[in-house]
């Protein structure tokens, strides 16, 4: 087991590696490399996100060009991020991306008002430590929705519940800041 010596991070579908919270965390964990990443559709000045496998393709590329550029082995590499780009970074270790846990800020369960159709397929495949920072109300996924959803996945699981806040955690960096680096660190002592 590794220490988690790096953070690589992924906004939501429609915001930037510019988004506050993801330039507070970086900021929180200083002096931890932390690399905020754009998806392609965003580098190509396109709104729409691409499909599922090129965002994905996009994570392992990003994390093995951070892991390489900071000499660490992958499974020393945290890698997470907001709403869909949380998602992706788990797609990926389900799919055998190594990392050393995910960090999945405003995870999207399912899309707003559409309970039905959730996006859990590739949860009991995460055998890392995986965090979990949610709103209390937020519309992609209930308290009860996510702690009903992620009792599938075979590694440790945290949720930080947000009280009070919606899908964009607005106000929220400081608080998710802290949350982010708390676990951090005991996840580098318990995994170091």
């Amino acid at each position: 087991m590794r220490r988690a010596r790096g953070l690589v991070l992924f906004p939501g579908a429609g915001a930037s590696s510019d988004h506050h919270t993801l330039v507070a965390l970086e900021d929180a964990l200083a002096p931890l490399p932390v690399a905020r990443c754009d998806f392609p559709y965003r580098l190509a000045g396109r709104r729409a996100p691409d499909r599922a496998p090129v965002l994905v393709g996009s994570v392992v590329d990003h994390a093995t060009a951070f892991a390489a550029e900071h000499d660490l082995h992958p499974r020393a590499v945290v890698l997470g991020g907001r709403s869909m780009g949380g998602r992706m970074c788990s797609m990926a270790v389900a799919g055998g991306l190594p990392a050393a846990g995910l960090v999945l800020l405003s995870y999207p369960l399912h899309p707003p008002g559409k309970p039905e159709k959730l996006r859990i397929e590739h949860l009991p495949q995460l055998d890392v430590p995986c965090l979990f920072v949610s709103g209390t109300k937020d519309p992609f996924g209930t308290p009860e929705e996510l702690e009903r959803e992620v009792a599938a996945i075979p590694g440790p699981v945290t949720i930080h519940w947000l009280e009070g806040a919606g899908h964009d955690a607005k106000g929220r960096d400081a608080e998710i800041s802290q949350v982010v680096a708390a676990w951090i660190d005991r996840l580098g002592r318990r995994r170091g």
